[in-house]
């Protein structure tokens, strides 16, 4: 059987300039690459952590007029700190956590469309 791995997942943005500012503020995402095409009808941006090969894609569309549906959004991208009380600090400055789960000592933040990040402690 062919081996796969993983590459990136692409989540769509209406202000691609928020988004940038919030993902680079928010988990230290930088800009890979970018695609733009002439008539500028779409901008595809990727964005790494500068660990892994994996990716974030962030697809903006010129004509898009409206929030994204997001379902129940229960999907979500998961990200791992090395120093976990420090982002939880951050994010309560950037007010941008939606939910916490002490319990189980992880908790979410939304990006400005509303999709879940969810922030996990340094693995023991």
């Amino acid at each position: 059987m062919a081996k796969f791995r993983f590459v990136h997942n692409n989540i769509n943005v209406k202000d691609l300039n928020k988004s940038l500012a919030f993902y680079k503020e928010a988990l230290g995402l930088e800009e890979v690459r970018r695609i733009t095409p002439e008539d500028g009808s779409f901008i595809i941006v990727y964005l790494g952590d500068g660990e892994s090969q994996h990716q974030l894609e962030l697809t903006w569309l010129r004509d898009w007029d409206r929030a994204y549906n997001l379902g129940d959004n229960e999907f979500h991208l998961a990200f791992r700190t090395d120093n976990f009380e420090q982002a939880h600090e951050k994010h309560l400055q950037m007010d941008c956590i939606c939910y916490e789960n002490s319990k189980m000592g992880i908790y979410f933040i939304n990006d400005p469309d509303g999709y879940w990040l969810e922030v996990l402690p340094p693995k023991k």
